[in-house]
């Protein structure tokens, strides 16, 4: 009888530890708030959302890769122009600084006399002015040609306006000061007296 009871106590025994496991399911499932048939339904029509919200970022992302590297080509397009207009016009404050120069030697030849004791000097002014002349020539200056061109005020400074009867308005007559280009640039605008 002994044996009996202690077989019964044991069958309430784990009767009572399959209750409680039971209803510790219950109390997780009332937790979570739904049953597992409609948590694999919301994650499938989730996981549907979730991949359309990942494209658009996706698609975000993209956009901005692209306009990350099309900033970065215009910036490195942008510096290589400015390296390359560097380079051509680096000499540009040096010659300028020349151009006084070249006017003085213009002006000392125009003054020389005509004189024999003077023509072996006059000479020997006259070829260091080529020489400095074919030195600024090579970076790229030339003179500007003024007289009985149309007045236009990127290359040409008015100081005077005459009257003219072989020009007719708006012509330059007479050059005061040249005018130089370097390169494609206007270094200095030629001083110019204008007809009217």
């Amino acid at each position: 009888m002994k044996e009996e009871e202690i077989q019964d106590s044991n069958e309430i025994k784990d009767q009572a530890i399959h209750e409680n496991q039971a209803a510790d399911e219950a109390e997780t499932v009332r937790e979570s708030g739904a049953p597992a048939s409609e948590e694999a339904f919301g994650e499938a029509s989730g996981s549907g959302e979730e991949a359309k919200r990942l494209q658009e970022l996706a698609d975000e992302y993209q956009g901005r890769a692209l306009r990350v590297q099309a900033d970065f080509d215009n910036f490195r397009r942008r510096t290589q122009k400015e390296k390359e207009e560097l380079a051509q016009y680096a000499t540009s404050k040096l010659v300028g600084e020349l151009l006084p120069v070249l006017d003085n030697f213009e002006r000392a030849i125009a003054t020389v006399p005509a004189t024999p004791e003077f023509e072996a000097f006059n000479k020997g002014v006259n070829m260091i002015f080529q020489q400095l002349e074919g030195v600024l020539k090579s970076e790229g200056l030339a003179a500007m040609e003024t007289v009985g061109q149309p007045f236009n005020p990127e290359y040409h400074q008015a100081i005077m306006q005459v009257e003219s009867e072989e020009h007719e308005e708006g012509i330059v007559t007479e050059e005061v000061q040249k005018g130089y280009l370097l390169k494609d640039k206007v270094l200095r605008p030629a001083m110019v007296k204008v007809s009217m």
